[in-house]
């Protein structure tokens, strides 16, 4: 018994110090803080004037319908020309050209044998959701001025970081700044539909042979409350994760509701779908939600620096505890999510087929073809079909470097401007025009210099977008230095 006693005793001295071992050279391995970089100097700017001209360009109705016909291709027309006319030095300075309506913008660099850089923002927005209108405190496309805000749609996504890289592009002009390196602005005219426009774009880049040194785009951004650390963060996303929809078809015999036979299109849809949402992906802790975890766990210290200096021990905690949020879960694994239904055309009329569409966005390790795979697997043996919809899988992007001179330049163009703040990396979710700039850049990074709260992040897409005059400020302020600290 003694033995036991002592055995057990020394087991836990082992454990105890190899844990307190692990915590106290616990650091990041693989995230750069920008430190080594020398940011330019910020060259001024008139925000008065900026704040007119983000709300001038909300009033464009450059509204991306699930319907193109329903689009107002005029409205792109305007905006095109009102950049000319708004930013005269910048369009002096700079190359345009029209690859349909997507604008490609080139600052021809001094130095041609280095690498170019690549900045992005996307001209339209998304529709507001009918019957919405009267939830808005000011018109969705007036781009009322009020609050120390401008309110419109697109003020956030994405006009309001088109207008800022243009603020700042037209102030570096007319200081008269010259770039040693090629700065492309590339601005996609349907990113809210598919992004061809984008994909266009970055064909021409790589029939010129274009490899940038990185590629930066809207995704991340400053949250102001973050989780584990409870203050605020750069999230610079360094990936995206894949887009799929899967579509569930049950075929019956149809008929009268009045004499239902016992095997129903519906049912056998509800059966299928079931089975499919309760075969969830696992979660992992790896990716960008690790780096991301020991980032914010150095930060914070105590047991959450313990936690992620041991994960072997404490990896099921970490995943429990991030389990708890649909976004910290999201970024762990494959998500699944049934989202549209179609049955019989009549109330009374059983089914011939019923179909169900379900949408997937693929983690980093994953693809399409396991998505299929799976699905196909969870219902096998059920009188059920499941395939991809006509709209073709998009996999997830390559994941770019933490420690890159690129990551390191624009870490230290926000730090100029938030000091103090932690940059971490980041995986977005949802899709940006640029995963299309893959091929032609080292990295893809997404990352805008506007605080936002976890909640605030609803009006992205939904009622009352704002962009503040102060995110609008730091906005220029990051897309100025960056500019002039890469490109100079």
């Amino acid at each position: 018994m003694k033995k036991w006693v002592l055995g057990i005793g020394v087991a836990a001295l082992v454990l105890g110090g190899t844990i307190a071992v692990r915590t106290a050279m616990f650091a990041p391995q693989s995230v750069a803080d920008g430190a080594a970089v020398k940011v330019a100097p910020l060259v001024p700017f008139n925000t008065n004037l900026a704040t007119q001209h983000l709300a001038e360009s909300v009033r464009f109705l450059t509204i991306s319908n699930q319907d193109a016909s329903q689009n107002q291709r005029g409205e792109w027309d305007k905006l095109h020309a009102w950049l000319a006319a708004t930013y005269p030095k910048s369009h002096a300075a700079m190359q345009r050209e029209m690859v349909g309506q997507t604008l490609v913008y080139t600052w021809p660099g001094s130095d041609p044998a280095a690498q170019p850089i690549i900045v992005m923002a996307h001209q339209d927005v998304v529709p507001v959701t009918p019957g919405t209108e009267k939830d808005w405190k000011y018109q969705p496309f007036a781009g009322t001025i009020a609050e120390g805000a401008v309110w419109g749609r697109g003020t956030i996504d994405d006009k309001g970081s088109l207008v800022a890289l243009f603020e700042a592009m037209e102030a570096l002009a007319a200081s008269g700044f010259k770039p040693t390196r090629t700065i492309y602005l590339v601005s996609g005219h349907d990113e809210e539909v598919g992004g061809t426009g984008a994909e266009a774009a970055a064909r021409l880049l790589a029939e010129r042979k274009v490899k940038a040194l990185f590629t930066i785009d809207e995704g991340g951004v400053i949250t102001s409350d973050t989780p584990i650390i409870n203050q605020p963060a750069m999230m610079i996303g360094v990936g995206e994760k894949g887009y799929v929809t899967l579509r569930v078809r049950a075929d019956a015999p149809g008929g009268h509701s009045s004499m239902p036979p016992k095997e129903i299109g519906t049912i056998n849809l509800a059966k299928a779908l079931i089975a499919i949402h309760q075969d969830q992906f696992p979660l992992e802790l790896r990716g960008p939600a690790a780096a991301m975890l020991d980032v914010f766990a150095a930060k914070a210290g105590g047991m959450t620096k313990v936690a992620a200096a041991n994960k072997w021990l404490f990896s099921g905690v970490i995943k429990g505890q991030m389990a708890e949020s649909p976004a910290s879960a999201a970024l762990l694994h494959t998500t699944i999510a049934p989202t549209m239904l179609q049955g019989s055309p009549k109330e009374n009329v059983l089914p011939q087929s019923a179909e169900a569409l379900i949408n997937y966005r693929i983690a980093p390790w994953d693809s399409s073809a396991k998505v299929l795979e799976r699905a196909r697997a969870a219902v096998k043996g059920m009188p059920v079909r499941v395939d991809f919809t006509e709209r073709p899988p998009r996999e997830p992007t390559a994941l770019s470097s933490s420690t890159s001179t690129g990551w390191q330049m624009i870490v230290a163009s926000a730090h100029a401007g938030h000091p103090g703040i932690v940059a971490s990396p980041y995986l977005v979710v949802a899709a940006t025009d640029s995963r299309s700039m893959a091929p032609v850049s080292d990295d893809v990074y997404r990352f805008a210099a506007i605080s936002l709260a976890t909640s605030e992040t609803k009006m992205i897409h939904g009622t009352n977008e704002h962009m503040t005059l102060k995110n609008l400020e730091s906005a220029i302020a990051f897309y100025a230095r960056l500019l002039a600290t890469a490109a100079g």
